[in-house]
């Protein structure tokens, strides 16, 4: 049984914790697609707002350079396969990215529109309608494998760095074998996006039409460290791929942290985003979540649209300071969510073995612009404390004998040249275990690039 489980069954009345609190129609409703599509009609209409600019910011301002204007100009004319073609070419998981992109931040903000009525074109929403129509047809095969070259490559994991990496191995004619530790391909998308970002098993069809290349094998239940190692990937691989994220969370430090109640965000999103009947997930009618970044904000909404009456986000510091993008803050308040800024959390309170408040101290900055707390202090009431303050990157699988095998940055993730290369000939790395952006745009970019300097890596091997 689950943690989440376990809360439900417990009868304590310190908490109110159950299952159930809305109509299924409401969990229907509150867990569908956030962004409905854009139909025809709306598509060629934004469309041709588009000035299709010389040197367009947008494109510079894309992780994978989409030819921006161009996919625009394809759905002017009506020319939706092109469209999709130009996206999927430079960005194989267009369609995950067009619907978790904080497009308000990258392309959509480089808009020359927002200079003129501060109305960025919808690229995001052109983009997921370009991919989404293509995903729909019968005849939707736009790319092929050029000739075998007889060459094997291990990635390892299943998320957007490795599925990019392993699709264009693939186009090169190589042969890849993605390695797996869950039961579903996906990475973030399937297993920690909000679900009504990421609706009706995108994750899972974007995968399938990945692997449709060829040329590719999944294998799950495979983790790094436990039935696989670097080490015989090393040996049996003529070269390495590393993308299996962050698995750590960071924990708050406090006492009573132990206390049920008391959820790691990530885990209770995958569960979520896995339950078959949303109705049956036991939520807090009072809910507390700790963080500033867009998990924070994911599991706050969530656990709203699961029924929870009180939802209150606590940041330690302003609203400028939260990694979430404006957009995200303002979706939170809008979802009825409380955003409680300058604030840390100082003692969890308990009953019973269960948590029942949070004692939060207020925050301010010094002369110096450190972080600093002022002594005066809150309680909030909480059935449930969720802890969304950022994940880190576990390196012991990549360990023999406890010694670090490839050399790690500062933050602790592998250290990457330019292109993704490890300080282990034959071994590349990228998406959100390596240093980045800790976008899926971004892992997408990622794992593209690492696999051109792998084909390269190769052929000049082959006529070295």
């Amino acid at each position: 049984m689950t943690r989440v489980a376990e809360l439900a069954t417990d009868g304590e009345k310190s908490v109110d914790i159950k299952a159930g609190r809305l109509r299924p129609e409401q969990y229907a409703e509150n867990f569908g697609d956030v962004h409905p599509p854009l139909d025809r009609n709306r598509a060629i209409i934004e469309a041709n707002r588009c000035l299709f600019c010389y040197d367009a910011p947008c494109i510079k301002a894309c992780p994978t350079s989409i030819d921006i204007p161009i996919f625009i100009k394809k759905i002017s004319t009506d020319n939706v396969r092109g469209a999709a073609t130009t996206i999927l070419s430079a960005n194989i998981m267009g369609g995950a990215c067009s619907r978790v992109c904080p497009v308000e931040e990258l392309c959509e903000q480089a808009c020359v529109r927002n200079t003129q009525n501060g109305q960025p074109i919808k690229i995001g929403q052109l983009q997921r309608y370009a991919t989404d129509n293509l995903f729909q047809r019968p005849n939707n095969k736009i790319f092929s494998r050029r000739p075998s070259t007889g060459k094997k490559i291990a990635v390892v994991g299943a998320g957007p760095a490795g599925l990019s990496c392993a699709h264009k191995l693939a186009q090169e004619g190589h042969s890849v074998v993605i390695f797996e530790a869950k039961p579903k391909a996906g990475g973030l998308n399937e297993y920690g996006i909000a679900a009504y970002k990421v609706a009706n098993d995108f994750a899972q069809k974007e995968a399938a039409y990945i692997l449709s290349l060829g040329g590719i094998d999944i294998r799950h239940g495979q983790a790094l460290g436990k039935q696989i190692t670097l080490a015989g990937l090393r040996k049996d691989y003529d070269a390495v791929f590393l993308g299996m994220g962050l698995a750590g969370v960071n924990a708050l430090g406090l006492e009573a942290e132990v206390l049920k109640g008391v959820e790691n965000a990530v885990d209770y999103i995958e569960t979520l985003r896995q339950a078959a009947d949303k109705g049956k997930l036991p939520v807090g009618r009072r809910v507390v979540v700790i963080g500033g970044g867009n998990t924070a904000i994911d599991i706050a909404v969530q656990v709203k649209r699961l029924g929870a009456e009180d939802v209150t986000l606590v940041y330690r510091r302003g609203a400028d300071n939260m990694s979430a993008t404006d957009w995200e803050q303002e979706f939170a308040q809008n979802n009825d969510v409380r955003l409680k800024l300058w604030a840390q959390p100082k003692k969890l309170i308990g009953a019973h073995g269960h948590v029942t408040g949070v004692e939060f101290e207020y925050t301010q900055l010094d002369g110096k612009g450190k972080l600093m707390g002022t002594g005066d202090t809150f309680t909030l009431p909480a059935d449930q404390v969720f802890k969304a303050i950022g994940q880190t990157f576990v390196a012991s699988p990549l360990q023999d004998g406890g010694r670090d095998v490839l050399q790690l940055d500062k933050k602790g993730r592998i250290a990457v040249n330019e292109d993704g290369q490890t300080s282990v000939s034959g071994v590349w790395a990228g998406g959100d275990c390596t240093e980045g952006q800790d976008l899926t745009v971004a892992a997408v970019a990622d794992g593209k690039r690492a696999a051109i300097a792998i084909d390269r890596a190769l052929k000049e091997k082959k006529h070295g």
